[in-house]
Parts: structure tokens; C-alpha cells; sequence
């Protein structure tokens, strides 16, 4: 006699997966604006006591502004939502501030060259987001056009750095390939934990 197939084992009900997919992108978000103030800090660090360096030590002070405003509103996200942020952000911390001044030290291409690649990650990341967000509804809307709007501005921040010369910098493809596989690392790693 043979036994009839057991039907797979639901884990989670719809609503709970749709929950834990917008915690998922709240926080991997709040930690990418975080770790994006962070290398800023780091950047400015080094230009801002440069005289020669004062026309990017502004840009930087410019961009570095939008970025705390993004980390300001997810930091009212994840409180409102009741997100727990990424157990890393310790982690993210260091990594951020020390990625920022090793790129200032190598340079104004070099700085601009990471700009250049990790906006180009969270152009993507905060894309798929939006893509995702749209097909949930009006519910989501609010949180979508969130996304959306940091989304532009951190597309003008990475045409701005190529503008700049983000592509001369010594090295470019292996420095943005480096980058930008460690921002798509930090992407994985924050969404989870």
C-alpha cells in the first residue's frame, strides 16, 4: 500500500510573508542610508581639511546632506513600523566610515568613483523595491514613493560623481567591481539579520 503525498507545509500566511517582505526592505534601507552617511563622514574626514579640496569637500557636504535626510525618515520608518533594525549596523559603522577615507585617500577620482558605484547598487536595489512596492497596492504607496524619491536623488549624486570623473579614477573597474559587490553583500546580509 502506498502512502499518499502529504501536501507541502505552509509556513507563513500571505499577509505575514507580504510583512516580513516590507520589513526585509525597511531595514536593508535604513542600513544603506546609514552606511551611506557613514562613508561621507569618512570622505569629508579627509577633503575637509584640504584647502585645494574645497570644491568636492562641498559636494560631499551637499550629497552627505541628502543622505542624512533619507537615514532621518527611515529612522522614522523603522520606529513607526516597529522594524528592528540590522544587528550589523555596528559593522556598517566602521565599514562605512573606512571604505569613505580609504577612497578620499586615494583621491578626488577614487571618491567619486565610489560614489559612482555604490549609487549605482542602490539605483538598482531601490528600483526592484519600487517594482515590488507597486504590485502590493495602494497600501504600500506611501512607502514606494519614499523609495522613489531617494531613489532619484541617489541617481543625481552618482551622475554627478561621473560627471566629476568617478571613471578616471586609477584602477575604475576593479575599485567599482569591489565596491559594488560589497554593497550588493551588505544588500543580502542587512535584509536578513
Amino acid at each position: 500500500m502506498s502512502a499518499t503525498p502529504k501536501a507541502p507545509r505552509v509556513s507563513a500566511q500571505p499577509g505575514r510573508a507580504r510583512d516580513a517582505a516590507i520589513e526585509e526592505m525597511i531595514r536593508v534601507d535604513h542600513a544603506g542610508e546609514y552606511g551611506a552617511v557613514r562613508i561621507y563622514e569618512g570622505q569629508r574626514a579627509v577633503f575637509r581639511y584640504l584647502p585645494h579640496k574645497q570644491e568636492i569637500a562641498t559636494a560631499l557636504d551637499r550629497m552627505a546632506k541628502d543622505e542624512e535626510v533619507h537615514l532621518a525618515r527611515f529612522n522614522e520608518i523603522v520606529n513607526e513600523r516597529g522594524v528592528r533594525p540590522t544587528a550589523f549596523a555596528p559593522v556598517w559603522h566602521v565599514a562605512g566610515f573606512a571604505l569613505g577615507a580609504a577612497t578620499a585617500l586615494l583621491g578626488e577620482k577614487a571618491a567619486h568613483a565610489c560614489t559612482a558605484a555604490v549609487e549605482e547598487v542602490i539605483d538598482e536595489h531601490y528600483k526592484a523595491q519600487v517594482n515590488r512596492l507597486d504590485q502590493m497596492g495602494e497600501e504600500e504607496k506611501p512607502l514606494r514613493d519614499t523609495i522613489e524619491k531617494f531613489r532619484l536623488e541617489e541617481v543625481q549624486h552618482r551622475d554627478e560623481a561621473i560627471e566629476a570623473g568617478a571613471k578616471e579614477a586609477p584602477a575604475y573597474p576593479l575599485l567599482s567591481g569591489a565596491i559594488k559587490a560589497a554593497c550588493r553583500l551588505a544588500i543580502k546580509v542587512s535584509e536578513k539579520v
